[in-house]
């Protein structure tokens, strides 16, 4: 047991940010396209926050065109360059799926003040 969490140890970020469920973020993720290396940015709402240690990952959701989408990013991956909280969401539970069925203003979360 001590070798599987020295190996993961050794993958892990040394600062992660400080994202909670309904917060609203940017995830700035690495995108290869043949030989050429970009960085797309992912807006949305948390949604979900699973795991934990090096399998530690956020499912963020946004509103793309009328359709929603959704993706899970994993925290520690070298894929992700950043995360940067735009604002905190004041929500009373740790799962949003609620939100999948609501749109427009329905959809809304509050802010925490």
């Amino acid at each position: 047991m001590d070798l599987v969490k020295a190996l993961s140890s050794q993958y892990m970020k040394e600062q992660l940010p400080e994202v909670q469920v309904g917060d609203t973020v940017r995830v700035h993720v690495r995108i290869k396209e043949g030989s050429r290396e970009r960085i797309q940015v992912f807006e949305g709402t948390v949604i979900a926050r699973k795991h934990g240690g090096i399998g530690e990952t956020i499912t963020v959701r946004r509103i793309s065109y009328g359709i929603g989408c959704e993706k899970v990013f994993p925290l520690h991956s070298p894929n992700v360059a950043m995360i940067e909280t735009v604002r905190h969401g004041k929500v009373r539970r740790a799962k949003l799926y609620y939100l999948r069925d609501r749109m427009g203003k329905a959809a809304k979360i509050k802010e925490k003040v």
